[in-house]
């Protein structure tokens, strides 16, 4: 007979709560000062990080659905804050990359973004922070192993 958890004791399942709001909060801030949603964000940290990348280079990083990327791309493109430019090595894609106007509003968000954290992090010692990042680390790569895996 399979051993029967509660929904509210599987850890995934909190890991997933706790995301949401989070990302609903930061989701908050975003929309309502900046007049981005969460993945026109994750696209502009992105770029700002990094530098300019392909579409399915902002799908991997960001771990975005590709149509979500596809969408926040269009949206920053019609916002004049990320540029396309043709990509030498593939001509069937394009470089995106944050405009000088993009750069500026990611250095204004930028403060804003460590500011939330740190707000939320805030019950936490460091020491505790520092052993959450890690073992965070740790489940990703675990599950990435897991993906892969299971895609063999």
């Amino acid at each position: 007979m399979p051993t029967q958890t509660r929904l509210a004791d599987f850890i995934p399942y909190q890991m997933s709560v706790a995301t949401n709001v989070v990302s609903d909060l930061v989701a908050r801030q975003y929309r309502n000062t900046y007049g981005l949603k969460i993945p026109e964000w994750r696209v502009m940290a992105a770029l700002g990080d990094s530098g300019a990348r392909t579409q399915r280079e902002l799908v991997q990083a960001t771990r975005m659905d590709k149509v979500a990327v596809n969408r926040a791309c269009k949206v920053l493109e019609e916002r004049a804050l990320v540029q396309r430019s043709p990509n030498a090595r593939d001509g069937r894609s394009h470089h995106l990359e944050l405009t000088e106007a993009g750069l500026e509003m990611h250095s204004r968000i930028m403060p804003h973004a460590l500011e939330m954290e740190a707000r939320i992090l805030a019950p936490l010692s460091e020491a505790e922070r520092k052993q959450f990042v890690s073992l965070l680390t740790r489940i990703e790569a675990s599950a990435e192993a897991l993906e892969e895996g299971m895609s063999k």
